[in-house]
């Protein structure tokens, strides 16, 4: 008996991590540590590391004070508060104290509050492998989509080094859409909960889970709405409570992601004509643009339980009309589409040009959009403030060349989302 047994356990352990996958993981690991560690966008990893000391201190992390003497730097002054909902604030605060509080070590906070994103990255490379195998891809081709994502540049660069925690919403949804194809209702509707509630970029998919769920016995439907509200106002509303934060700031800036232009939205000529990124006026309109066209976007998809596929491209349908509608798209937020994507170009339901647009397009963006040198912050400040003030000598041309990166990336996510509707078209009901 036993000599049957132990065979059969040898050979999970080599399906779990095979062997000729032990390199590629190690090196993902130790370059994600290494960037983790060295780099961090000047912006965010200043109001990331102040929010996690605020909320480890018992502070509200929406109004941030003057905390040049709590990290001993004078970056820590003058900072806009975090614009995300509560539980990112609190895995922050959490970081804080395992990290800054007992060493003082500034590189060492800055890399733990990578670690949750690193941790995303590999799983996420092991959720997409998992799905192309449920869906009969060859061994060898969802071993080649794994190591596209633990070597991906555009993970290494926006979430690792960046900081940015979009990897691990990516990681969240696409688990809740798994679950939602295994008839697990419920833990679906709770991990999508918890994906909007880190960051509110996978609100279509809610659209999309509706579509799908469409035709079923309505209770289901009710049961996951009622689910879903109820777990993201657990998530956004109740901390504030507990935790005795003011949520003033936030309701006197409601309106923020609608009255600001740039990025990778096409609206981000107006800050090359007009000097600024606040929209004048009634044009806060476009900032609401999105809704509608995501509602109307949705009257095209195929409704009904079609298997995870369908619900993959219904999904990505919806977040692209999302992004590029908006008026203001960061480009660490394509990693939400980026598995999506990877899995429909290697079952053949999308061209490998749409993976090179979504991965490719953000990065060469990223360049005119003067981020890289701010990712020197932690290691090298004077540096970053000699670039930043030389590139700001090109001013002009430089927007000028973002607004030319952006048309590309436009015409790509149109075309990726005229692709995903034809191949429903042509398939019958």
């Amino acid at each position: 008996m036993s000599s049957k047994v132990l065979p059969v356990r040898a050979n999970r352990s080599r399906q779990l991590i095979p062997k000729e996958d032990v390199g590629y993981l190690l090196v993902s690991i130790l370059l994600q540590l290494i960037l983790g560690l060295f780099f961090g966008h000047a912006y965010d990893i200043k109001i990331f590391m102040a929010t996690g000391y605020l909320v480890a201190t018992g502070q509200n992390p929406y109004i941030l004070p003057d905390l040049r003497a709590v990290f001993h730097n004078p970056a820590f002054y003058g900072l806009t508060s975090i614009g995300y909902p509560p539980p990112w604030s609190l895995i922050l605060g959490l970081l804080y104290l395992i990290s800054y509080a007992p060493t003082q070590g500034f590189l060492l906070y800055n890399l733990a509050i990578k670690l949750p994103i690193i941790v995303a990255n590999i799983c996420l490379a092991y959720l997409v492998k998992h799905i192309l195998l449920e869906q009969k891809v060859s061994a060898g081709m969802a071993r080649k989509a794994w190591i596209f994502l633990v070597l991906n540049p555009f993970l290494f660069y926006f979430t690792t080094a960046w900081g940015q925690s979009d990897s691990l919403v990516a990681l969240i949804t696409l688990a809740a859409l798994v679950l939602l194809t295994k008839q697990r209702l419920i833990g679906s509707s709770i991990l999508l909960a918890l994906a909007i509630s880190l960051k509110p970029t996978p609100v279509p998919v809610v659209l999309a889970v509706i579509v799908y769920l469409w035709g079923s016995p309505w209770n289901r439907i009710a049961r996951y709405l009622i689910t879903i509200t109820v777990s993201t106002l657990i998530l956004c509303v109740l901390p504030f409570f507990i935790l005795h934060w003011s949520a003033s700031p936030i309701l006197n800036g409601w309106n923020t992601q609608f009255t600001v232009s740039g990025g990778m939205a096409l609206t981000t000529l107006y800050e090359l004509t007009a000097g600024t990124y606040a929209l004048p006026g009634n044009w806060w309109l476009l900032g609401v643009l999105w809704l509608p066209a995501i509602l109307i976007g949705a009257l095209f998809l195929k409704r009904g339980e079609h298997g995870l596929i369908d619900l993959l491209k219904n999904s990505l349908i919806l977040i692209l009309i999302f992004f590029l509608t908006r008026t203001w798209l960061s480009e660490q937020n394509l990693a939400l589409i980026l598995p999506m994507v990877l899995i429909l170009v290697y079952l053949g339901e999308l061209p490998g040009l749409a993976l090179s647009a979504v991965w490719i397009l953000p990065l060469i963006f990223t360049v005119f959009n003067d981020s890289p040198p701010q990712l020197l912050f932690p290691i090298l400040p004077d540096l970053m403030t000699r670039l930043l003030q030389w590139t700001d000598t090109f001013r002009a041309t430089r927007l000028f060349a973002r607004m030319l990166a952006v048309l590309p990336w436009q015409l790509a996510g149109w075309w990726m989302v005229m692709c995903n509707l034809r191949s429903r078209s042509a398939k019958p009901v």
